[in-house]
C-alpha cells in the first residue's frame, strides 16, 4: 500500500487549492476525485465573483487551476472513496492508500427526487443541470422540480429552449406529458463515508471552525462540506489554503 504525507479527497476548488499548498510545502500528496476535477462549478457558464476574472466559465476556471496542480506534479487518482479506516487508510473502489494527514474536500451533491416522484418519472430522463442538458430537449415539454432561486434560474434558462416548462414543488405529481425532469431542490454535503471518522452536524456537514480542524486529530476539512456561513468559490479556496497549511503544521 502506497503511503503519502497527505491525501485530499475531492478535487473541487477547495481540494485543488489544498493540493497546491501541500505540494509547495514539499510534502507528498495524493488527490482523489470520483468524477471530474472542478466540482459543481464546471456546470456554471459565467462566473463573475472570482477576483481577477470579470467573466469566466466554471470549466475554464477549473482547467486553469488543474493545470497548476499538474504543473506541480501532484498525483491524481480518479476513484471513488468507499471507506476510511483508523490510521488513515483510504479505501477506494480500486485500491487502498495510506496517509499521515487527511483533508476532506468532497463538497456537496444535488438532493434527489422523492421516492414518489422518481416512480412518477418512470423512464423519463432526470437531470440536475439545465445548462448541461437543456439543449437535449429543444422544443420539448419539461418540468422543473424545486422552489428556490436555483429552480427559478433553471426555469428561465429552459424557457428559451423548450416548448413548455412546467414548475412543481418537491413531492408534487410530475405532469404526464413532460418529456424530461430537471431537479433543483437544493444540495447536501457529500460526507456520508466520513460519518464514523469525524463529527457531522444534523445536516451532514463536517463540524469545523475557520481553522478547518475536525473532531479527529490529523483530519481537516475544506470547502462547501464544512459548517460555515458563506459557501462561495473564494471561501472554498481560502479553506483549501487553511486546511493544507494546518495539515503541514500537523505533519511537523
Amino acid at each position: 500500500m502506497q503511503k503519502y504525507d497527505a491525501i485530499i479527497v475531492g478535487a473541487g476548488i477547495a481540494g485543488m487549492t489544498a493540493a497546491i499548498y501541500v505540494k509547495r510545502a514539499g510534502r507528498s500528496v495524493l488527490l482523489i476525485e470520483e468524477k471530474v476535477c472542478g466540482g459543481q462549478i464546471i456546470n456554471t457558464l459565467n462566473i463573475g465573483n472570482w477576483p481577477g476574472e470579470a467573466k469566466i466559465s466554471g470549466t475554464d476556471l477549473s482547467n486553469k487551476i488543474l493545470a497548476q496542480v499538474k504543473e506541480l506534479d501532484v498525483e491524481i487518482k480518479y476513484e471513488e472513496v468507499v471507506n476510511v479506516r483508523e490510521g488513515f487508510v483510504v479505501k477506494t473502489d480500486e485500491a487502498e492508500y495510506g496517509c499521515s494527514a487527511l483533508i476532506i474536500a468532497t463538497g456537496t451533491e444535488p438532493r434527489r427526487l422523492s421516492e414518489k416522484q422518481e416512480k412518477d418519472a418512470g423512464r423519463r430522463p432526470i437531470s440536475y443541470c439545465a445548462t448541461c442538458d437543456g439543449a437535449l430537449y429543444k422544443g420539448k415539454k419539461v418540468v422543473v422540480v424545486g422552489s428556490g432561486n436555483t429552480a427559478k434560474h433553471e426555469m428561465q434558462y429552459l424557457s428559451n429552449i423548450c416548448s413548455e416548462v412546467y414548475h412543481i414543488h418537491h413531492d408534487d405529481p410530475i405532469p404526464e406529458d413532460a418529456e424530461a425532469v430537471f431537479v433543483a431542490i437544493g444540495r447536501e454535503p457529500a460526507t456520508k463515508v466520513f460519518g464514523d471518522l469525524v463529527d457531522l452536524d444534523r445536516e451532514g456537514y463536517v463540524v469545523a471552525g475557520e481553522d478547518c480542524h475536525t473532531s479527529h486529530v490529523g483530519v481537516f476539512v475544506a470547502g462547501d462540506c464544512r459548517t460555515k456561513e458563506l459557501r462561495q468559490l473564494v471561501t472554498a479556496a481560502s479553506d483549501g489554503a487553511m486546511a493544507a497549511s494546518e495539515a503541514v503544521k500537523y505533519l511537523g
